[in-house]
């Protein structure tokens, strides 16, 4: 089956949607259940970490309970991270489909976000390597790697920043 390739980038356009407006359950609705979710960290040779287990990671969640775990800390403010909820604009380029299966599809795409907060505006960008899984007639991301570029920052990562 081929994926249309108009609803793949709507697929991830939505999702970026969701975190600038806040509509974290919608958003955790984007993700499959055994969703892979894993920044790895840039290591002394710059080189980006490949094992999770072994090597130091920024954001690792083997599954959609530690991103609901998240979205749970956001809502009830017990995260001092996100205290005040940061002004964010997640913006999607050079979606590139890497390859398809019956019933996913592998992509790849550039990042770029600006995340406004305390008067002040910080800029995140990088490659994100996605995979999406038809699940009835939508496509959910099974697994998703973000390699943060500007990985020299001054403060606590969150979901909401990349």
């Amino acid at each position: 089956m081929s994926h249309d390739y108009q609803t793949i980038c709507a697929a991830l356009y939505r999702e970026a949607r969701l975190l600038d407006d806040r509509q974290w359950d919608e958003w955790l609705a984007c993700y499959t259940e055994d969703v892979t979710y894993w920044m790895p960290a840039w290591d002394d040779d710059d080189q980006i970490t490949d094992d999770h287990e072994s090597q130091i990671s920024l954001m690792y969640y083997p599954d959609r309970g530690g991103l609901e775990d998240r979205v749970f800390r956001i809502k009830t403010e017990r995260s001092g991270a996100s205290m005040p909820e940061p002004r964010t604009s997640h913006n999607v380029t050079n979606v590139e489909v890497l390859a398809e299966r019956d019933n996913e599809v592998d992509v790849r795409y550039n990042f770029n976000t600006l995340n406004h907060r305390y008067k002040a505006t910080d800029h995140f960008f990088g490659t994100m390597f996605v995979t999406l899984r038809k699940v009835d007639e939508a496509l959910l991301i099974a697994s998703k790697r973000i390699v943060l570029k500007n990985d020299y920052i001054r403060q606590v990562l969150d979901v909401y920043h990349v």
